[in-house]
């Protein structure tokens, strides 16, 4: 099931989710400049490396700068297009909700949130973390609680592709389990998907949002 946009529109203006898709973009563009001048892709590993966020180097040298960096560096085409598409079908209605200055905060910690919780799976993983999907599984995690009766038009693929509104209350949940399914598969075949990073992010939307609809009497 692939979103295509959701049916709640946003009030204010979203210049913080448009300025996070910025960044990641012209990130990504600097990606292709390096390795359009190094063929050999050892400068563009270097770069994950560096900005990336590698368990292992915890125990030695934490990485601390990269506890930041490594949500605005992408792998490729489809990692940067699918994680600034779900940014902004669920981005613009959260900023809402949270107001600009908080909505960025809670983006930076959701983040990091998924990250440990991405190591707590992979304590020794010699390999770099890169990506917005742990900060962006925050955000739907947060959608979920404020915008549960949303409905999020979607391209969903069986024999033919057709289109489908799907409740948010629906849509949200089986995307969480599919990633503690994928999770769970993946520590026995390995793969280079961070599903428990989107897992840990989603519980802490979750939980973020459940307070903010608290305190601000939400639907």
């Amino acid at each position: 099931m692939f979103p295509l946009y959701d049916t709640i529109p946003s009030v204010r203006k979203p210049f913080i989710n448009v300025m996070i898709i910025v960044i990641n973009i012209l990130v990504f563009l600097y990606e292709l400049v390096i390795s359009g001048m190094d063929w050999s892709g050892r400068a563009l590993e270097e770069f994950f490396y560096i900005f990336g966020f590698v368990p292992e180097q915890m125990y030695y040298a934490f990485p601390f700068v990269a506890l930041i960096t490594h949500m605005f560096v992408h792998g490729g085409w489809s990692h940067i297009i699918g994680n600034m598409w779900f940014l902004k079908i669920f981005g613009d209605n959260v900023e809402d909700a949270f107001g600009h200055f908080k909505y960025l905060l809670f983006y930076i910690t959701g983040g990091i949130f998924a990250l440990f919780f991405h190591i707590i799976f992979n304590p020794f993983s010699p390999y770099p973390l890169v990506g917005a999907s742990g900060a962006i599984s925050a955000v739907m995690g947060a959608y979920f609680v404020l915008f549960y009766y949303s409905r999020i038009v979607s391209l969903v693929f069986l024999i033919l592709p057709f289109i489908v509104e799907i409740p948010a209350f629906i849509y949200l949940p089986y995307w969480f389990i599919i990633q503690v399914a994928n999770g769970l598969l993946a520590d026995v075949t390995g793969t280079g998907v961070a599903y428990w990073a989107h897992a840990g992010g989603f519980i802490y939307g979750v939980l973020v949002g459940m307070r903010v609809r608290k305190k601000k009497y939400w639907y």
